[in-house]
């Protein structure tokens, strides 16, 4: 019997996880973190809907925390399986779960000090560090189309994505036993905004029989990238004006280098005055490290940039910030200055402190270049209240706060619908919308049926379906 049940990512954009029982094997697609209210996250994060030593294989489509964070926990529960991922997706898993693992000690570390002095009982840690080493042990790497067999007449291949480095559509093909017919499972994990700098855009894959896909920006289209320089390039100018901040709170991996090309574009075209960029992230450290040693992600005007020998990830200005002193420093020093920090979302790391630091200056600007999902501290910025509560304290939100959604990794409904007119075909009988929130996945499904979808829907968490029996 063939079965899809949705974990996590059905009608919310975080903690994706899908559970596929295929012939016998139990196979996760995804095993993210779920983000949003502190105690709900990680009452749902801890408590993981399926047994882990029941599981045989993780398939994880991409190193995003929202899809991978939660691996950890699998092996502190009992998974004794492998995790299989690209090559430049298991690097950057090393970096980022390690990361993970160490901001949730400092935020678990800050909240059981606070439940102490209220006398409550502290919190456990959702992981620790050994389970990381244990998780990253396991990670077995496989390459872009090159077929895996996994047993039991299960076979996977992944296929570019174009999301961030490393990112795969994943293709399941499951043979019945009794009446010797295939079906075709296609997970696209998360599709790539095709004109984003850097990377291949998704390949389109054919013959599905299911399709489960993402419907993150499955209700808008996003601006033209034309836009993105002389956006950043105004911002700039202003805050040279102002002698103010430019705070961008920002993905570690793949925002972080995105913006790092369009900043170097500015630069080497000198059409921004000299300016102090400091990409205050160890995790974006090393991840643009990794992305340095993965050329072969690469698309044709990336690989031409490198042959002619310039560099697209450094430049005058650039400056990685590696301690936490070094981090501080940069609250105490005048503009002009950009500070691109992680976490994205504004759940954890140093970008949290820039903000409870600068938000309340109205010289300064925040920067939005990525999705915010609901219940994150991010999408409460966006949404320009009087104040946030930051680390107990009200903070007023006097900084004037913009967003550059170009700049998303993540196709918008034209490019979701691109890529579906190119990949269904007539044996496609169930499409699956999943990452994205209410609004969003409805929206998908009443495009997937405009589009031809024979069988659309959106599931809900725990949902169940059977898919050839």
């Amino acid at each position: 019997m063939l079965s899809v049940t949705f974990l996590g990512a059905a009608r919310t954009t975080t903690g994706s996880m899908h559970l596929v029982s295929a012939n016998g094997l139990r196979i996760l697609l995804d095993c993210g973190l779920y983000q949003g209210h502190r105690k709900e996250a990680f009452e749902i994060n801890r408590n993981i809907k399926v047994d882990p030593a029941d599981i045989d294989y993780v398939i994880l489509s991409h190193a995003h925390i929202d899809h991978s964070g939660n691996i950890p926990t699998l092996f502190r529960r009992g998974f004794k399986g492998q995790v299989i991922a690209t090559p430049a997706t298991a690097d950057l898993c090393g970096a980022m779960l390690r990361d993970c693992c160490y901001i949730q000690s400092q935020d678990l570390e800050f909240v059981n000090r606070q439940r102490k002095k209220l006398g409550k009982r502290p919190f456990e840690p959702l992981y620790e560090e050994r389970d990381v080493e244990e998780a990253i042990a396991h990670f077995r790497e496989e390459p872009l189309y090159r077929g895996v067999d996994l047993g039991n007449d299960v076979h996977l291949l992944f296929h570019e994505a174009g999301h961030i480095l490393g990112s795969a559509i994943v293709e399941l093909d499951v043979k019945n036993s009794k009446s010797g017919r295939h079906h075709r499972l296609v997970f696209t994990g998360d599709l790539g905004n095709r004109l984003q700098p850097i990377l291949r855009p998704p390949a389109v894959v054919e013959g599905a029989n299911t399709l489960l896909i993402e419907s993150t920006y499955a209700d808008r289209d996003h601006p033209s990238q034309e836009d993105v320089l002389g956006r950043l390039k105004g911002y700039i100018e202003d805050i040279h004006q102002q002698r103010s901040k430019l705070i961008v709170p920002c993905f570690s991996v793949g925002r972080t280098q995105e913006l790092i090309y369009f900043l170097n574009i500015l630069v080497e075209k000198r059409r921004i005055p000299p300016t102090k960029i400091y990409i205050d992230s160890p995790l974006a450290l090393s991840a643009t490290d990794i992305y340095d040693r993965h050329k072969e992600c690469y698309d044709d005007d990336a690989s031409a940039i490198l042959r002619s020998g310039r560099r697209f990830l450094s430049f005058p200005g650039l400056e990685f910030t590696r301690s936490a002193e070094d981090s501080k420093a940069l609250n105490h020093r005048q503009g002009p200055m950009v500070i691109i920090s992680a976490s994205g979302m504004c759940e954890g790391g140093r970008i949290v402190h820039h903000l409870r630091n600068n938000l309340a200056d109205p010289r300064n600007i925040v920067l939005f270049v990525g999705y915010q999902a609901e219940n994150t501290l991010g999408r409460r910025i966006v949404e320009r209240p009087e104040t946030v509560s930051i680390f107990g304290d009200e903070v007023p939100v006097a900084a004037r706060v913009h967003t550059i959604n170009a700049l998303s990794a993540h196709a918008d409904r034209g490019g979701l619908m691109q890529w579906f007119d190119s990949a269904k075909g007539p044996h496609l009988s169930r499409v699956f919308a999943v990452h994205g929130e209410e609004a969003q996945t409805k929206a998908m499904v009443d495009l997937l049926t405009q589009h031809g979808a024979k069988h659309a829907m959106a599931p809900v968490s725990g949902q169940k379906e059977v898919l050839d029996g």
